[in-house]
């Protein structure tokens, strides 16, 4: 339970960290320009981009990069990270101890 919420809390962390990198940019050059998750991915490790590339299509399903990774990366960097650094928020939150026991408060 814990390593879920200091998974979850890391995601929501680096949201922002790219949020406020998105908002500096803003400041400087005035016109809103998000960061995509896959520029992100590029810019810190363009081999490590398209080795996940090649193992996905050769070794996994080569439909998977396709439709459903090429489309994550295109979205922004910051939603990648906070959408399931929420779910997963969700998921291991602290339960009290009425709803352990199947009691409902």
């Amino acid at each position: 339970m814990i390593i879920g919420r200091l998974i979850s809390w890391a995601l929501i962390g680096a949201a922002f960290v790219v949020l406020g990198h998105d908002l500096l940019q803003y400041l400087n050059s005035e016109t809103w320009h998000s960061i995509l998750a896959g520029e992100l991915w590029f810019r810190l490790n363009p081999e490590g981009l398209n080795l996940v590339q090649a193992v996905i299509q050769r070794y996994v399903w080569p439909a998977l990069w396709d439709p459903v990774i090429v489309t994550l990366l295109l979205w922004p960097a910051w939603l990648v990270f906070l959408v399931p650094g929420i779910v997963l928020l969700l998921l291991f939150r602290k339960r009290r101890k009425a709803e352990r026991r199947g009691y409902s408060a």
